[in-house]
């Protein structure tokens, strides 16, 4: 069954490039409704946008969606990884500026506040996309592709000059709460060199290196406390995948595989996935499948294992 939240939940915080206050509501919504983001400060122009991929507008630092009118909303990849990882299938997102709120810079502090309210099941069949065949898109030595598979698997590799971060690869399956356990915690990171850069040209505005993102510079973790784990960079790009895959609209069934891929190419690979004939179908999830999803089975209880 399709699932929504009980109650309505309130975040207030900044955006991480603009540095506007923002207060953002996630509230229930109805069977089959989806999940739709809504612009309350904007009231002289259509102000709901579908968070789906062809909405998406930009995948440049981080994921913009728009609609027609063009009302945008940025830096959604972290909510919608809390949502699938929650598995909320029906909610509408209300916030009253151009950028969801940065917190902690992971989706730790979302999945905290959706378990504490808890789900409330509907009486509408889930339905996921099941990948039929191998669908790939590369730039360079980049690549993201999607592959057939039982269940939601997300393999990750990165690559970076600075010694610190360096080579990591992980792979998990997304099936009994594995986003919520090893992946909701893990904060955006970038090179001390990238800050500098953004702040120059008017973005990151809303940063706090060691708040609300890791920082980096040749061999040395520059964030107060250090990491949350010791792969923590390769996490984060898992974390973002899984919120970008999330708009395509319901779960996915299959293997995502990204080597030094970002919300751009995932972007990318749902178009040339939805453009492909035969390489996938919608599907009512059978009770084996609906469990192998990555929000099955999770409680409250399952909470207090994150991070503080």
């Amino acid at each position: 069954m399709q699932t929504t939240l009980k109650s309505p939940v309130t975040f207030v915080g900044t955006g991480l490039h603009t540095g506007c206050p923002v207060r953002m509501t996630l509230s229930p919504a109805s069977a089959e409704f989806g999940i739709w983001f809504r612009r309350t400060d904007v009231q002289d122009r259509d102000n709901l946008i579908p968070a789906r991929w062809d909405a998406v507008v930009s995948g440049e630092l981080c994921t913009k969606i728009g609609n027609a009118d063009g009302i945008t909303v940025s830096t959604i990849e972290h909510v919608m990884a809390a949502i699938a990882g929650t598995g909320i299938h029906n909610v509408l997102i209300e916030l009253d500026g151009p950028e969801v709120p940065i917190l902690d810079g992971s989706s730790a502090e979302f999945v905290r506040a959706i378990l504490a309210r808890g789900l409330r099941e509907q009486a509408a069949p889930l339905r996921a996309l099941e990948i039929l065949a191998p669908v790939e898109v590369r730039n360079g030595e980049a690549f993201a592709r999607l592959l057939p598979a039982t269940g939601l698997e997300i393999d990750f590799s990165i690559d970076f000059e600075d010694a610190a971060i360096g080579h990591q690869h992980k792979r998990l399956n997304m099936a009994n709460g594995t986003f919520v356990h090893e992946l909701c915690d893990s904060r955006t990171f970038c090179r001390q060199a990238d800050v500098d850069t953004m702040q120059a040209n008017g973005l990151a505005l809303g940063g706090a290196p060691g708040i609300n993102a890791v920082v980096f510079e040749g061999d040395k973790v520059l964030s107060p406390g250090g990491l949350r784990h010791a792969d923590e960079p390769v996490r984060h790009k898992m974390l973002d995948a899984l919120g970008d895959l999330a708009l395509a609209g319901a779960p996915i069934l299959g293997r995502y595989e990204g080597h030094r891929s970002g919300h751009a190419m995932t972007n990318a690979l749902l178009r040339t996935l939805f453009a492909r004939p035969g390489a996938l179908r919608m599907v009512e999830c059978t009770p084996l499948q609906a469990a192998s999803l990555p929000g099955a089975g999770l409680t409250r209880h399952d909470a207090p294992a994150l991070a503080a």
